[in-house]
């Protein structure tokens, strides 16, 4: 009998497909379950003021309502969700929340709610704060005036499409307060919210096994996008996904019709799929880079030549027309294409030459030796073993170190890493999300409050930092179009990131299952939308 993650398929399948009262081995999955199968070793909290990684991003999407969606067709006009009108005095923001609206527990969503959400990820400080600090919001400058209005004061007139664009981050969920076992406990319920959802997202988190799966059940009373109920015929009751991370795996029970979709097939399990009859696939553009990190405390990879160097010994179409075939594409700039100010052109080519040249001005003629940590997926093993063996071609000779995705993550955020391959999704439709990322740290300190990815790899930058500031401020489109490309242009030619791809997620679907969409970033993608025939 298979076993996943260490329990048996014979008792996975009984508890995910529970709402069903399924077979214990049925012969495809009931309508009203949609089975996912993924990876996601990366999350270590379900709390949406601590989330920050891809897969748990996702799943709090669908927990939480936010203050504001994202908004594709329009990025500088994000859509209010909790928040029905705002109005702004100077650096003071006003908004009035929506009527009607209520959390899973049947209680109307209010703006004391709203207000706590904000103060409470504020002063958690984990590592997504970032997106409301930067602006100076304080626990202390959030106020609520009454029970549908509450203020937010910043400490300078930011353009309004970014604040508004960053209060629709997952870091601007609404919590339900009075759902936690103690809202003033010094930890904020953090604890507690790590492994339990307390939201109005159109889902309730019934149970998480880090390391095995996560099972949402659907919360009837909520409408999907088109405003239908969710108890409406054909809506789902629960999403289970399923921590599966050998592409093989995902490939065989999908074709088995043990899961309705697959999200991390390699190009030749896709191509596999794609011929399979009953399965589809869906291709989804993707506002994620993929990009190695240079710890600037490491004495050789902090010398500018060495970080040219590295530029020189990424094989980037071998790599993207093989290895991540249907999957990526050459794209050498944190703003991924599509993006407001986004700069297009690939400077940087395999050219090993080069490279040894650049180490030899470095005085590292016979190159040097270096550890890189990576994702223990396959696809991310194949990437690595790739760059271990193009790098080599210049003397650059890689340890390549596989973990977990929490393991991995946990070691970069300390910054104890070397080389760190990373991928790095946008977490609002603003060029300022990314920018404040790659191009912006105030502190370089290690009790710095805000730990950016320049942060992370030690780069201490206070020209550009000053720059990603002024960005934010100026008062046309095109005024800060050109900072956003000056600020890419610097971190593409020196810098401590060597951006390599843009990913375009390959999704494979089972025939049946309709209204599957997955946004340009992790936290668009929404199950409530979901049909199988």
């Amino acid at each position: 009998m298979l076993a996943w993650g260490g329990i048996t398929r014979r008792g996975v399948l009984g508890l995910m497909l529970a709402p069903a009262a399924a077979a214990c081995a049925p012969a495809g999955t009931p309508r009203s379950v949609f089975v996912m199968a993924r990876a996601l070793d990366d999350a270590a909290s379900l709390d949406p003021a601590e989330t920050f990684e891809f897969s748990g991003a996702e799943i709090v999407s669908n927990l939480y309502p936010r203050l504001f969606r994202p908004n594709p067709a329009d990025p500088a006009n994000p859509a209010g969700e909790v928040v029905e009108s705002w109005e702004r005095r100077g650096a003071r923001f006003v908004f009035t929340t929506r009527r009607g609206l209520a959390f899973a527990s049947g209680r109307p969503i209010g703006a004391e709610d709203a207000a706590f959400s904000l103060r409470r990820a504020a002063a958690l400080g984990k590592a997504p704060a970032f997106i409301l600090t930067q602006f100076g919001l304080a626990p202390d400058r959030v106020r609520t005036l009454d029970d549908r209005r509450f203020a937010v004061e910043l400490d300078a007139l930011y353009a309004s499409s970014l604040v508004r664009n960053a209060l629709s981050a997952g870091v601007a969920s609404v919590v339900d307060r009075r759902a936690l076992p103690d809202p003033d406990a010094a930890d904020w319920g953090n604890s507690w919210l790590r492994s339990r959802s307390a939201g109005g997202g159109g889902f309730v988190l019934k149970r998480w096994r880090p390391g095995e799966f996560a099972l949402l059940d659907a919360d009837p009373r909520a409408p999907d996008s088109r405003g239908n109920a969710a108890a409406a015929p054909g809506a789902l009751k629960r999403v289970a996904l399923r921590d599966i991370r050998e592409p093989a795996a995902q490939r065989l029970l999908l074709e088995r019709g043990d899961v309705d979709a697959a999200r991390d097939l390699g190009p030749d399990q896709i191509a596999a799929a794609a011929g399979t009859p009953g399965v589809k696939i869906l291709a989804a553009p993707r506002a994620r880079v993929h990009y190695l990190g240079l710890n600037q405390r490491h004495p050789i990879l902090s010398r500018p030549p060495v970080r040219r160097a590295l530029r020189y010994l990424v094989d980037y179409r071998a790599i993207a027309g093989g290895l991540l075939r249907g999957r990526a594409r050459v794209h050498q700039a944190f703003l991924p294409a599509g993006f407001f100010a986004a700069l297009e052109g690939a400077p940087f080519a395999f050219d090993p030459a080069r490279a040894r040249g650049l180490l030899a001005e470095a005085g590292l003629a016979d190159g040097f030796r270096v550890a890189m940590d990576v994702r223990s997926d396959p696809v991310s093993l194949l990437v690595a073993q790739a760059l271990q063996a193009s790098m080599a071609a210049g003397g650059v000779r890689l340890e390549v170190l596989p973990a977990t995705g929490k393991q991995a993550l946990t070691k970069y955020r300390a910054r104890r890493h070397e080389i760190f391959v990373g991928r790095w999704g946008a977490d609002y439709l603003d060029p300022h999300s990314n920018a404040a990322a790659f191009a912006r740290n105030p502190d370089n300190g290690d009790d710095a409050r805000e730990r950016t990815l320049a942060w992370r790899n030690g780069w201490e930058i206070p020209e550009l930092t000053r720059t990603t500031e002024a960005a934010t401020l100026a008062g046309g489109d095109a005024a800060r179009a050109e900072l956003y490309r000056r600020l890419q242009r610097a971190v593409r030619d020196d810098s401590p990131f060597v951006v390599m791809f843009q990913e375009t997620e390959q999704i494979a679907l089972r025939a049946r299952v309709s209204g599957f969409a997955a946004g340009l970033t992790s936290d668009q993608t929404r199950y409530a939308d979901i049909r199988k025939a």
